[in-house]
């Protein structure tokens, strides 16, 4: 008797699948092993972002940003605090543009050793996420160090940043896991400011980079899982949206930073990397060498702050709050104070557009303002929406296994493509 034969047939991965990082819903259709369909399923996160954000003061919502991209957290404050700028027509100090890129750099590698670690832990290379996330850890200190938080950070602010760099760094205690000898060496690079901390590590971190590309560049099966895998076009590239290591893994050489430069960019020196296969092989190249530049520019931002000084916010108490000291002992300030933390800042009426070159490509945040305290409305442009609309097409013809190595390069997060 003749058995009907099943052609295609429907598989879940996720929303709990390790491999679909965060709440990834993805409906393969499949022949044999071979995806014909895969079709993303959004929304099991949603937390509404953009609506909330109506019901806020705009300094009340810088701290949402943090939890869109959250292994990004400042650069998505970044780009919504330049948007509150563009309407206020507000200049931030020299020194608070120089932190803010230094900081961003820092977030883009925190952002790319997440990524290659845990790509590279999707895609059966267990190591990777154990060095990446070692170097993770001392830029999580930075972070603490500036805003007191290690993961939500909140120092952005319209007009500059929360406070000035520390003098010094938290430093290692002797505990029943750390004996003094121990906790003596790893306090070496802590005994400076956050600026010396920074400078120490920039100068063992290409160290740290050339031991990843040890373990991956030429390892053959992480060439075997990655090489002609996802390839998109430098055409499709930009017909799909597609921003950041994703475009320029593909040959495109489009980077913010370079063709639209915000803050000081302009005056660092810096490469932009590119691709030329437009395989999940080249943009990890990509988001390497984005690491080595990255380390050039926090070079270039620690010589520049050492030498400068300077406020590190506006001194418009319609938009910044007044040193505390003044706020105990004057009266106005004290008003100011006081309305500022009450009602907020009012934005007079109009609209701008602040995009920056996030780690995963171009974030945006669209502002209307209605000349009250709250945003009349928030439109934000998540890089990775763009990217997973594009899974269908990069999937197609390749194995279920492939399906994971296509999700891992675009470095998705879903805090911003749920938004």
């Amino acid at each position: 008797m003749a058995v009907a034969e099943i052609r295609n047939y429907t598989l879940n991965v996720g929303p709990q699948h390790p491999a679909a990082h965060g709440v990834l819903r993805l409906v393969l259709e499949l022949d044999g092993e071979v995806v014909m369909r895969a079709d993303p399923h959004i929304g099991l996160l949603h937390r509404a972002t953009e609506k909330l954000a109506e019901t806020r003061t705009w300094v009340q919502s810088v701290p949402y940003m943090d939890r869109l991209d959250y292994v990004s957290m400042m650069c998505n404050e970044h780009a919504y605090c330049m948007a509150i700028e563009r309407l206020l027509g507000l200049e931030v100090p020299l020194r608070a543009q120089y932190i803010r890129v230094m900081m961003d750099e820092v977030t883009r590698i925190l952002n790319h050793l997440l990524n290659i670690g845990t790509h590279a832990l999707d895609i059966g290379a267990m190591a990777m996420v154990l060095y990446t996330f070692r170097e993770r850890e001392d830029l999580m200190d930075v972070y603490e160090a500036v805003s007191g938080a290690r993961l939500h950070a909140a120092y952005y602010r319209p007009g500059g940043v929360y406070r000035d760099l520390p003098e010094q760094m938290p430093k290692y205690e002797v505990n029943k896991f750390k004996n003094a000898k121990t906790v003596k060496e790893i306090n070496e690079s802590r005994e400076g400011s956050l600026l010396d901390f920074l400078e120490d590590f920039t100068n063992r971190f290409p160290g740290f980079c050339d031991e990843y590309e040890t373990l991956l560049t030429d390892n053959r099966i992480w060439k075997q899982r990655t090489v002609g895998i996802g390839v998109v076009t430098p055409e499709r590239a930009l017909q799909l949206g597609f921003t950041g290591a994703m475009l320029r893994g593909s040959g495109v050489e489009w980077d913010l930073l370079k063709k639209q430069p915000y803050e000081v960019y302009d005056r660092v020196d810096f490469d932009i990397p590119v691709g030329t296969n437009g395989d999940s092989y080249d943009r990890y190249l990509v988001r390497m060498e984005e690491m080595r530049q990255s380390t050039r520019i926090i070079r270039q931002c620690i010589d520049w702050l050492r030498k400068n000084h300077g406020p590190v916010i506006t001194d418009n108490h319609k938009v910044a709050p007044p040193a505390r000291e003044k706020m105990k002992s004057n009266m106005e300030e004290l008003i100011h104070h006081f309305k500022l933390f009450t009602e907020g800042i009012h934005v007079p009426p109009g609209e701008a557009y602040a995009g920056i070159e996030h780690p995963k490509g171009e974030f945006g945040v669209y502002a209307i303002s209605d000349g009250a305290n709250k945003p009349f409305r928030i439109k934000l442009r998540a890089p990775g929406f763009a990217h997973l609309a594009a899974m269908d097409e990069m999937c197609k013809g390749h194995m279920i296994a492939d399906a994971v190595t296509i999700i891992g390069t675009m470095d998705v997060v879903f805090g911003e493509i749920d938004r």
